[in-house]
């Protein structure tokens, strides 16, 4: 009897492995930012993001630097999970391109219904488009073995679209001034990638190096600099062979490993304690009733649960799909809930939005904080309170 060949693990599964720690260390520094911003620190914590480092602020360098790291990360999962992961086929693809359709399309007509009127900034529509992979695997991970993990799945593919569709978005909707000198820079140092690619350069080395110039160049260009971390994940290689999995050695693979700790440790948590720390000074419960911070929060509440769970219920009613294994539609329905925790990408897209005005900033953190909030304690609940299926009571026996 052959021995089964052990798909090699990428590390957005170990990420699923191990509970989604990361997602947890994002909660602490989201919450450790909160309260600096609003304690007598506030001052000094203010001060020091704005603070100038070889020409760029550091905020700036957490915002466009360190950010073109995690974009790379999320291209590497995006090219690997499409190529030899969960959406590697179109079955696969299915319940959650559909379900993440609905999540993009939902959240945004309830904002731009939010805020077409006076005093309104539809410029923000697409801030409660994106669902934070580690948040809501770290708020699943507290429940432990009650949701099934075809589930935990779906949501990580669900959330890998989702950060496709913002990649798209930023680079259409969120681009002004474009220099075509630097562009075609980058367009030259893209192509030296590739074919870097084509001919079987397995160091990363080269790829790394050109991709420092392709930052730079994009950086200059007028696009967000992040979106080259994007491009240069694209042309990193993934060694294939019919019927076989990927060489745990290639290039994508090891590179996808060695970021993986420094992004969900590092490199996120520091996003989010620069960029989630809003003071409440000033503000009372009629400051979230303003179109933007409501239209976020309604967004990411109300309109990704609507947009997930009833894009997903048509699809399954359609017969295009089965509901995720071992799951129920009420489970379905949580995770649904928990896809309107929109932190990172939410809080990156709002700064791309308004990127000169910091009280809409402002007003973009509050909403988000309070969407996410509100979709992370509701889905959790419904998923607690929600009664163990008879498989995970055999599996408990």
């Amino acid at each position: 009897m052959k021995e089964a060949h052990i798909r090699p693990s990428s590390a957005l599964r170990r990420f699923l492995d191990g509970e989604a720690s990361g997602g947890l260390v994002l909660m602490g520094a989201a919450a450790l930012a909160l309260a600096v911003a609003n304690s007598p620190l506030a001052g000094a914590y203010f001060a020091s993001l704005e603070h100038k480092v070889l020409g760029l602020s550091v905020l700036h360098w957490i915002n466009d630097a360190l950010m073109a790291v995690f974009f790379l990360f999320v291209g590497l999962e995006i090219k690997r999970e499409m190529l030899d992961g969960q959406l590697s086929s179109w079955p696969r693809r299915i319940l959650p391109g559909i379900a993440a359709l609905g999540g993009i399309v939902v959240p945004a007509l309830i904002f731009v219904a939010l805020n077409l009127g006076d005093g309104g900034h539809p410029k923000g529509w697409a801030i409660p488009s994106a669902t934070d992979i580690a948040f809501a695997l770290g708020v699943l991970s507290l429940l432990g073995p009650r949701v099934p993990v075809s589930l935990k799945i779906f949501l990580t593919a669900l959330a890998i679209i989702d950060d496709l569709g913002a990649v798209v978005i930023i680079a259409i909707f969120y681009t002004s001034g474009v220099d075509l000198a630097y562009l075609g820079g980058a367009f030259a140092v893209l192509v030296s990638l590739a074919v870097l690619n084509r001919l079987g350069v397995s160091r990363l080395s080269p790829y790394l190096a050109l991709g420092a110039v392709l930052w730079f160049l994009v950086l200059k260009s007028g696009i967000h600099a992040t979106l080259a971390g994007v491009a240069l994940a694209l042309t990193i290689p993934l060694r294939r062979s019919p019927g076989q999995p990927d060489d745990v050695t290639s290039p994508l693979h090891r590179l996808e490993h060695g970021l993986h700790s420094w992004v969900a440790f590092l490199i996120v948590p520091v996003f989010g304690f620069a960029n989630a720390g809003v003071s409440f000074a000033g503000m009372s419960l009629s400051t979230l009733a303003e179109p933007l911070p409501l239209g976020v929060a309604l967004g990411l509440f109300l309109g990704k649960q609507v947009g997930v769970f009833l894009f997903s219920w048509a699809a399954i009613r359609a017969g295009l799909v089965d509901v995720p294994r071992n799951a129920t539609m009420g489970q379905l329905y949580g995770v649904s809930v928990l896809c309107g925790i929109g932190f990172t990408m939410s809080l990156f897209i709002g700064l791309l939005a308004f990127p000169t005005e910091p009280q809409l900033q402002d007003a973009v953190k509050l909403g988000v904080l309070v969407g996410s909030g509100l979709s992370a304690l509701v889905g959790a609940a419904l998923l607690r309170v929600l009664k163990p299926e008879p498989w995970l009571k055999a599996e408990k026996a």
